[in-house]
């Protein structure tokens, strides 16, 4: 057995954490738009009882989860609902659509076009507040590891992986044009154009 696959964790474990999280958020758990939004941070202190090598695995289980949506789609329906959406946006808006939980999350990569169920969406179209981005959950397990071993070398050093894809998978085509926008992405495009 690899190192890698010695201290892999289960991607349902991986999931049990976040869903902890958001449970310990409570109402708290489905929007990023507030100052002292505490998901992050609860998030955080859960992994902060993990031993170092599992603080790792789930940063590794993250990365996988997360470019799993390196999709151009996916990008396409946060650009609608973000008002625009360049590359650290998207980073970002992934990282927070992994906080909104495994079922939206994994509903969202298939269809991205499903995000217009979702109330935080509704009211970030009715310019009522609201956010799903979320750049310090991209950061979650480095500063739990810091917490940990009070120092990030070590980290980084088992974080070193080969470079991110250039191009988000799938078809492209121009984010400006609202009639494509209406063909691909019909529910979302009701709602923001």
């Amino acid at each position: 057995m690899s190192d890698v696959e010695a201290d892999a964790m289960d991607v349902d474990e991986w999931w049990g954490h976040i869903e902890r999280a958001r449970v310990a958020a409570g109402e708290r758990a489905d929007d990023r738009d507030s100052p002292d939004d505490p998901l992050v941070d609860i998030l955080v202190d859960l992994l902060v009882a993990l031993p170092p090598d599992q603080i790792i695995a789930f940063e590794r289980r993250f990365s996988e989860v997360w470019r799993s949506a390196h999709q151009w789609r996916l990008w396409a329906a946060a650009y609608l609902i973000e008002g625009g959406c360049g590359d650290d946006g998207f980073m970002d808006f992934r990282a927070g659509l992994i906080l909104l939980g495994r079922t939206t999350f994994t509903r969202a990569v298939d269809d991205p076009d499903s995000l217009a169920d979702l109330p935080v969406v509704i009211r970030m179209a009715d310019g009522d507040g609201g956010w799903i981005g979320c750049e310090d959950m991209n950061h979650a397990a480095h500063t739990a590891y810091e917490r940990v071993q009070g120092e990030t070398d070590s980290y980084d050093a088992a974080m070193s992986t080969p470079g991110w894809p250039d191009r988000a998978a799938g078809e492209r085509w121009d984010l400006e044009d609202d009639d494509e926008m209406r063909r691909r992405l019909p529910r979302l495009a009701e709602l923001f154009l």
